[in-house]
């Protein structure tokens, strides 16, 4: 597939974000993906500490993110040379919470060579193009998947179990260039679905949040996941992603699930 470059997940009227198709969620017909509710929280929470970086994003998912529309606000906690802090509140149009979110901001240093680990990434060069594993939804209606380009690297496939994927999406917002840390975003919350562990039609792994940690930011528009779930018999479970870009490691992505059969 190739994607319209004109087209985003959002639109927004006033203070409003207004959910396009490429917006939606899998599984209902009426609340949005979070990864692209993820990005949008980003870009409210970036301008806090514009000299520092956005480093860790914490979201957690009250209820349903409404695509007929919600509104984000923003709370300064701290402004430290070093470290900054804020928090976001995501409400539906009646005010109800449905998303809250916590962000570190942190000075980055004049580049120095220090030891760290080896974290070399798979090679795009070698990736093919595939279709997105699970192109139709519970509801039928165009959603997420019409949003998103991605290519499999040598070896994988679209099967359960741990999966490495380069992905790249439709921009966050109408008419505007997404951050590299927004771009990010959506990919970040594709772990649980692309490391599922049965055919999605068995069981349903939803996560009621979603956590990213980026050592530096992305420098290239394809980004991958490498990603693998674990799912306990209680109903309990996780998603654990690396984060690539074309260069290397760029961070990793943490999501806890809950695990359902489908009945």
């Amino acid at each position: 597939m190739t994607l319209d470059p004109d087209a985003a997940f959002f639109r927004v009227e006033e203070d409003v974000f207004l959910a396009n198709d490429t917006a939606r969620g899998p599984w209902s017909a009426d609340a949005c993906h979070a990864g692209p509710v993820t990005a949008v929280i980003a870009r409210a929470l970036e301008p806090i500490a514009p000299s520092q970086q956005l480093t860790r994003l914490s979201v957690s998912f009250v209820r349903p993110v409404p695509v007929a529309g919600f509104r984000i606000t923003t709370e300064v906690v701290r402004v430290g040379r070093a470290a900054s802090t804020a928090t976001a509140r995501l409400t539906d149009m009646g005010g109800k919470l449905c998303a809250k979110a916590k962000s570190l901001h942190l000075a980055t240093y004049d580049p120095v060579d220090f030891p760290t680990a080896p974290s070399t990434g798979p090679d795009i060069a070698d990736a093919g193009t595939a279709e997105w594993p699970f192109p139709v939804a519970a509801h039928g209606l165009p959603f997420f998947s019409s949003g998103i380009e991605i290519k499999l690297p040598p070896g994988e496939d679209n099967g359960p179990g741990p999966t490495t994927m380069w992905m790249r999406t439709v921009g966050i917002l109408d008419g505007e260039q997404p951050s590299s840390f927004q771009r990010l975003c959506p990919l970040a919350d594709c772990g649980n679905g692309i490391s599922r562990n049965s055919d999605i039609r068995e069981n349903t792994c939803v996560n009621p949040d979603l956590t990213i940690v980026v050592v530096r930011q992305p420098e290239s528009e394809w980004l991958a996941s490498e990603a693998q779930s674990f799912w306990e018999p209680n109903g309990i479970g996780m998603s654990h992603a690396m984060l690539y870009d074309t260069k290397g490691l760029i961070g990793t992505a943490l999501q806890t699930l809950i695990v359902r059969p489908i009945s």
